[in-house]
């Protein structure tokens, strides 16, 4: 059972004016999907919503719903928030069990960014992917993905393969090793290793010279 309950109602008026009247009494509308039961207009108290969002852990995670007693197993996979106010203004339930194989976005976590060479000498880590896809159980869902940065220098490249993923996670694209991040150069330091080269070939040109 989720430490997270979030006490739903439903509602009998739909659509945009009955989405209206939700907001105008301080609740949040919204949508319960999947199951055989299928799609059913909920609405949530504003103030209740916002506090299970401020957790951080209501999205992407396996929370309980309550109407009249009664608790069911959902996911909360999306959220639309006002533009200028950033109050909820929809929110959409996904029913699921704790065995149920569900597939999501998990963001992406960096680590030991002072462990990394390339760092370090003034590089910059160019993030190519943010979340990952991964198909898992939604009771075991993992809240984040590490990818520690150790041992990266410039020009190195962070695959999929190289992450260690939680037991029972698996990448959604499992045909290829697809980069995560890399490490790029500054142009001062690009041009600190030129110049550093250049200096080597000349010490040995001097002591091939003197041979």
């Amino acid at each position: 059972m989720s430490d997270i309950v979030v006490s739903v109602e439903v509602r009998e008026r739909t659509g945009t004016g009955g989405a209206r009247d939700a907001r105008r009494s301080g609740l949040v509308p919204g949508v319960l999907y999947g199951g055989p039961r299928g799609a059913v207009a909920i609405s949530v108290k504003r103030n209740e919503l916002v506090k299970a969002i401020g957790t951080g852990k209501l999205i992407a995670n396996m929370v309980d719903i309550e109407h009249k007693g009664e608790r069911q197993p959902v996911i909360a996979r999306d959220i639309q928030f006002h533009p200028v106010t950033d109050e909820p203004v929809h929110i959409d339930f996904y029913r699921v069990e704790e065995n149920s194989i569900i597939t999501l976005n998990v963001p992406v976590h960096f680590i030991n960014d002072e462990a990394a060479p390339g760092i370090k000498r003034g590089g910059v880590l160019n993030i190519v992917r943010h979340d990952i896809e991964v198909r898992c159980k939604a009771g075991n869902i993992p809240s984040e993905i590490i990818v520690d940065l150790s041992g990266y220098d410039i020009g190195d490249s962070i695959h999929i393969s190289s992450v260690a993923l939680p037991d029972g996670v698996k990448p959604v694209i499992s045909n290829r090793d697809f980069t995560i991040a890399t490490v790029q150069g500054s142009r001062a330091v690009i041009e600190d290793d030129v110049e550093s080269e250049d200096a080597d070939a000349e010490v040995d040109e001097d002591e091939g010279d003197e041979e």
